[in-house]
Order: structure tokens, then C-alpha cells, then sequence
């Protein structure tokens, strides 16, 4: 089944991009990639199944919980190799003309006539030049979250390997620049935490220079704060209906801003510290 416009939100982890994703995909117009994509991921079509059952009475209601919308790396790694875990980031001159004809052929697969507009979450890297030479009419939504929250939030969950050191944490080698900011601060970890936040927006200011013009950017508090005029606005750049039924989806959402836990969980020193390397870029 042919698609166009297909939609990408990315953002860097604990973003706030998780919670965006969630509630976008309760539109009726948007297919996503659901949970039996990682488990399946040669087996693209048991994901049109899946949408398909969204509509029938009685157990619709249930699928999401069930195979919840997810990122699906295993999906992207079987059809792009190097796309799960590159240490830089991916951009058009890393697309391989069999990669590009594979994963559209395998997205086509996972849509269904109804739900025709492929709307898929990317944490990491933005990996917006790769994406975009391989579908030349996507469109993508980056959130964005205050650094010192996310920053704050790496220390805090079990996937972030920071605590190996930048020769083993999935960004790479530390660019020069932030060698010596690390250093400088006796090899923080705190401090690490926030350069990983500086070589994300490097990546997508780099990504911004190479004519990708096709990107809305949302606050993650403003999406707190005012989650329905957000999507409003959010549907209306994507070119999708808005209606009832979508507001009404919205408000089972309890969405709560805690950006403010970066202060309680670090100390005086460690705040210090962050705040220097964030301001430093």
C-alpha cells in the first residue's frame, strides 16, 4: 500500500518525545509501529493486523495496551543497517539504495487504508538527512525538553551508558571541544550528561543547515501546558483532520511537567556544574 508525507518525531531521550508519540497515535488517520514490528520484524504486515483491530468493537480499546506504539529498532536495523545504534550521526550519504527500497517497501506493508500516514518515533540521533533522502516528502516533529530536566533524567535510567565513558556510551568519540569541557570538570559525569544534550542539538543545528525545512519544533512544557492547542497546531502542519473523537483521546492523557526534579535530585555543586555546560555551547 502506498504512502506519502510520512511522519518522524524525534527528539533526544526522556524528551518528553514517548508521551507525544502516545498521544499522537490515537488519530485515526496516523499508522504506527506497534511492539509486534521488535518482536516480528520481518513480518511487516502483522502490523496492518494490528491497526486494523484498533476499529473493532469491544477489543479495539484493548490493542494499544496490548502492542503498544513503540520505536521498533529491531524493524529499522533488519532493513538499514547501522540505523539502531550509530556512533554519529546517520545522514543522507549513509542511505544505500538497497536499505531505501527495503524499508519502504516494509513500512507500505504496515499501513492500513484508513490509518495511510506513517507517523514514527526516532530517539538518539535526529538521523533527519538519512531519513530524509530516503523519503523525500517526510515531514518531522521534533520535541524538545529544558537540557538540565533531560540531562538530569540520562543519570537516572538504566539505557544511558554514560557511566562507561564517551569511548563506550553510543555518541562516539568527544569532539575536541568537549574533551576539554569534560576535563575541566574533573570527568563529571553530571557534566557528560549535559555535553551528550550539546552534541544532540549540534547534530540537529548541522541537520537544519542541509535544507531540512520541513520541521516543526514543540516544547515538551508547552505540550503540559497546552496539550490540545499543541496537537491542534501539530495536525494542521501534518496536514491531518482534527475532530472530537482526537480532542477527546487527548484528555485521557495526564500529563505532568517535572522539570523540576533536576534540583531536587542533584546537588548545589552538580547544579553548578550543569549549568556551566549547557551555557558553555
Amino acid at each position: 500500500m502506498s504512502f506519502n508525507k510520512p511522519i518522524f518525531v524525534v527528539g533526544l531521550g526522556r524528551s518528553g518525545s514517548s508521551i507525544f508519540h502516545k498521544m499522537f497515535a490515537t488519530h485515526h488517520q496516523v499508522a504506527w509501529l506497534s511492539s509486534v514490528c521488535e518482536r516480528y520484524p520481518d513480518k511487516p504486515h502483522l502490523n496492518r493486523f494490528v491497526l486494523n483491530g484498533l476499529g473493532v468493537p469491544l477489543i479495539g480499546k484493548y490493542i494499544p495496551q496490548r502492542y503498544p506504539p513503540a520505536e521498533c529498532y529491531n524493524f529499522w536495523e533488519l532493513y538499514c543497517r547501522g540505523f539502531r545504534t550509530p556512533c554519529r550521526d546517520l545522514t543522507a550519504e549513509d542511505v544505500m539504495e538497497k536499505s531505501k527500497k527495503q524499508i519502504r517497501s516494509a513500512l507500505s506493508q504496515t499501513i492500513t487504508k484508513n490509518r495511510h500516514r506513517p507517523m514514527l518515533k526516532i530517539t538518539g540521533w535526529p538521523r533527519l538527512g538519512y531519513l530524509k533522502a530516503v523519503f523525500d516528502d517526510a515531514i518531522f516533529i521534533h520535541v524538545k525538553r529544558d537540557s538540565r530536566a533531560v540531562a538530569n533524567s540520562f543519570l537516572d535510567v538504566p539505557w544511558w551508558w554514560g557511566w562507561r565513558g564517551p569511548s563506550n556510551w553510543r555518541w562516539g568519540e568527544l569532539p575536541e571541544k568537549y574533551d576539554e569541557l569534560w576535563k575541566k570538570y574533573d570527568r563529571s559525569y553530571v557534566a557528560l550528561a549535559g555535553i551528550a544534550c550539546l552534541i544532540f542539538q549540534d547534530a540537529m543545528d548541522s541537520a537544519k543547515q542541509k535544507n531540512i525545512t520541513n520541521l516543526m519544533e514543540i516544547d515538551y512544557e508547552d505540550l503540559c501546558d497546552e496539550p490540545i492547542e499543541i496537537f491542534q497546531d501539530v495536525l494542521k502542519y501534518c496536514d491531518l483532520e482534527w475532530n472530537r473523537e482526537f480532542k477527546n483521546s487527548l484528555n485521557l492523557f495526564n500529563l505532568k511537567n517535572s522539570n523540576y526534579k533536576w534540583r531536587e535530585n542533584l546537588t548545589l555543586q552538580q547544579q553548578k556544574i550543569l549549568e556551566e555546560v549547557l551555557s558553555s555551547s
